[in-house]
């Protein structure tokens, strides 16, 4: 009797045991479960949100992606007008192009002409978004406050930017003109004499920097005036209840209040001041000589002017300016954390 009820409570212990390992299997084969199909689930759920974002992707994967990689490609080849495929006729002629690695870059990094087109690109950079960051400061601030036809100078200031970029390079072409151009009419009837604005090389470096703020400032305007209105009139009560100076509140609630809208609009004109290709090439077209020349005019002169014309050139210097930019941007990131910045 008492070696019976000792077997049978081992085999209900046995049971118990087998009972609880079994519960803890399935606990685990429902947990990794759990893990395996959690992005299977969010598909599930937010497939909308795929959706709506997939032509977005496939776009830039077409317009943006594939470009850059061929671009890349090119880089490594010795691709020119002579050997690459093309259709003369009803002949179609291979591509006889070889791959040569690194050859372009180490051809580019010693020449000569591209420092001094990376210097230049630098000083026209630096000077358009320091100018127009400042003026479109001053002018947000001057627009954030309660005067008569207020709209009438928002409208007008705005006016820049609604125009197509090169309808206005036109326009101050036609100002900057020796001969018969505004500007030195102007100057003529003040018995000055008329200055050579595209024909100097220091005169064309202003004039191109000076149409480039003029198309700028409208958009660095607008995005300060939103990042003023963000900030909450009370501090400014309370520093003048405190007896703050107009300097004392600029500095102190103005400027950190507008901290994280000028850094983004800092970072984008930079890139697009540094790719600005429209302004250099419709108003000076580089010169005179290539004085006004920068590494994107001299990445098209590479593929469309030159002759031959150079393709693996042409996708060297722009891979060079891509990895400028990018490394450009990621100390800027860097700069910015330290600052406490979230980017």
């Amino acid at each position: 009797m008492a070696a019976h009820t000792s077997q049978s409570v081992a085999t209900a212990a046995g049971d118990g045991v087998g009972k609880t390992d079994d519960a803890r299997g399935r606990g685990r084969r429902t947990d990794s479960g759990k893990k395996r199909g959690g992005a299977g689930r969010a598909l599930a759920t937010h497939w909308y949100a795929w959706a709506m974002i997939a032509p977005v992707v496939l776009v830039l994967g077409v317009i943006i992606g594939w470009p850059l990689v061929r671009g890349i490609y090119l880089s490594l080849t010795d691709a020119n007008e002579r050997n690459v495929s093309r259709t003369i006729g009803a002949n179609h002629i291979e591509a006889t192009y070889e791959f040569v690695g690194l050859d372009n870059y180490v051809a580019v990094l010693g020449d000569p002409v591209f420092l001094q087109r990376l210097v230049w690109t630098v000083i026209w950079t630096v000077a358009c978004v320091s100018i127009t960051f400042g003026l479109g400061l001053v002018l947000a601030n001057m627009l954030n406050r309660d005067f008569r036809g207020r709209a009438a100078y928002r409208m007008a200031l705005i006016l820049p930017w609604a125009v197509p970029g090169f309808v206005s390079v036109f326009a101050w072409r036609f100002l900057f003109n020796r001969d018969n151009g505004i500007l030195n009419k102007v100057l003529e009837g003040g018995g000055i004499s008329a200055i050579p604005w595209l024909d100097d090389p220091t005169w064309a470096k202003l004039s191109v920097i000076t149409v480039n703020v003029w198309l700028g400032v409208p958009f660095m305007m607008v995005a300060l005036l939103g990042g003023l209105q963000s900030i909450p009139g009370e501090l400014y009560e309370a520093a003048e209840m405190d007896g703050a100076s107009a300097w004392q509140r600029f500095r102190h609630i103005t400027l950190p209040g507008l901290r994280a809208v000028s850094m983004t609009v800092i970072l984008l004109s930079t890139i697009w001041t540094f790719n600005m290709f429209p302004v250099i090439f419709l108003l000076t077209r580089g010169g005179p000589g290539d004085s006004t020349e920068i590494l994107v005019t001299q990445a098209f002169r590479e593929a469309f002017i030159s002759s031959p014309r150079d393709f693996a050139g042409s996708a060297t210097w722009g891979v060079l300016i891509l990895a400028l930019l990018m490394i450009f941007a990621l100390v800027y990131r860097r700069s910015l954390r330290k600052q406490g910045e979230v980017w």
